[in-house]
């Protein structure tokens, strides 16, 4: 059995810190993996979500998977530096959700410093 079954919340980092003798960062890092990996989904103001099979249990949190895939995209150089995001609405059919669900997600791509928004043109990878 695990220490931190599926659909539970990981500890603070700080309680992370103290109970495996590491550093913060250290802590960050890992948490980085975890989620590369899809084995947790950090949810913003909430904490980090344990996942059984690297899958998200709750729709709610459907932006975190299509955040991921785009990222991948760009990452593996599919979406290349100046290419034209697929629109909300082309997003929103592929993924079978919400237009709120699709900005969500675009919006995480953002503030990660991947995609750039341009008023009247659309969004694009960061050059």
């Amino acid at each position: 059995m695990s220490m931190y079954p599926a659909g539970s919340m990981l500890p603070s980092e700080a309680a992370l810190c103290a109970e495996f003798g590491v550093s913060r960062n250290t802590i960050r890092r890992a948490m980085a993996v975890l989620e590369e990996q899809g084995l947790i989904l950090t949810i913003p103001a909430k904490g980090r979500l344990v996942l059984g099979d690297g899958k998200p249990k709750d729709d709610l949190y459907l932006y975190q998977e299509i955040a991921r895939e785009l990222r991948g995209q760009i990452e593996r150089g599919e979406l290349a530096p100046g290419t034209t995001l697929p629109s909300e609405s082309q997003l929103r059919l592929q993924h079978g959700v919400s237009r709120s669900t699709v900005r969500q997600a675009l919006a995480v791509l953002e503030r990660e410093g991947l995609i750039v928004s341009e008023h009247g043109r659309g969004r694009f990878v960061r050059r």
